[in-house]
């Protein structure tokens, strides 16, 4: 893929450059998108999306070659595939289909506020991230010479636990959900409202906790091509911990105002740590 050339920047004439000319691409458009549309939710179609596509540029310019790059791609691709399945039975690429936190934080800040958020953190920022986190394939591409090894085999083995503890996750709560929208279509009592069993007896977010992991052994692929544990393609992964730190106190709000008893919930069962539940405190 050749460079766009949006700005200038220390990649490029690198493949990933080029991946980066095209996210800064995506940015503008998933702007413009959302004032044309008023949908803030255009970047969340897309996040599944862009890191296969990253990939595969990186692994293209090595024409298919490099083993540890086509096992970097195949790895995002089958995590892409499953995350864009689950979206699309959520409807989540329905116009006006956007996450329920955006109508929370729009009331929070207000319609210029929220505008200001939308440029420097929905659009660009997000799209900044995607590309971001995606970032071990270029230190892989970098040093694309080095032999595969044990370090490599344990990234590839523990990234694929992780897909398959989201997609538990994600199909357990998918059942729920599905079971109690067909109950209150009935008019029955829905008991419980919100979902605890399953692996979600172990801890409040399986799906975050697992999404989280997949990111951090991906970097785990850099050090094992460069052999250097500390690297600016960490960041990525660093800053989506960040952003999970930020979005989950905020669903865990909104559901605590929805559902009264997720309080018990919460003080039971640990938010990201997959522990048995504790026991309930007494008051005082």
């Amino acid at each position: 893929m050749p460079d766009i050339n949006f700005i200038a920047h220390p990649l490029t004439g690198t493949p990933f450059g080029a991946a980066l000319d095209l996210a800064i691409l995506l940015m503008v458009l998933c702007w413009v998108l959302s004032i044309a549309t008023r949908d803030y939710s255009w970047v969340d179609r897309i996040w599944q999306i862009c890191p296969p596509v990253y990939c595969v540029i990186v692994a293209a310019s090595a024409d298919f070659e490099s083993t540890r790059l086509n096992i970097m791609t195949a790895l995002t691709v089958l995590w892409g595939a499953r995350l864009t399945f689950n979206l699309a039975r959520k409807g989540g690429f329905r116009p006006g289909a956007e996450d329920h936190r955006w109508p929370v934080v729009r009331e929070r800040l207000g319609p210029a506020g929220f505008q200001v958020l939308n440029v420097v953190f929905v659009a660009v920022g997000q799209m900044l991230l995607i590309w971001l986190f995606t970032a071990p394939v270029h230190q892989a591409w970098a040093f694309q010479d080095t032999p595969l090894n044990a370090l490599d085999v344990a990234a590839a083995v523990l990234f694929v636990a992780f897909v398959v503890g989201e997609t538990v996750a994600d199909e357990q709560m998918w059942r729920f959900q599905q079971d109690k929208k067909r109950k209150v279509e009935a008019g029955e009592t829905v008991a419980q409202p919100f979902m605890t069993a399953g692996l979600f007896q172990y801890c409040r977010h399986p799906n975050y906790l697992c999404e989280m992991g997949i990111w951090v052994v991906f970097y785990l692929f850099a050090v094992a091509a460069s052999g250097t544990w500390i690297h600016w393609s960490g960041l990525g992964f660093v800053l989506l911990l960040a952003l999970f730190a930020g979005s989950i106190p905020l669903g865990e709000r909104i559901s605590a105002r929805r559902y009264p008893s997720y309080a018990d919930y919460q003080a039971t069962t640990r938010c990201l740590v997959p522990l048995p539940r504790r026991s309930a405190r007494a008051p005082g």
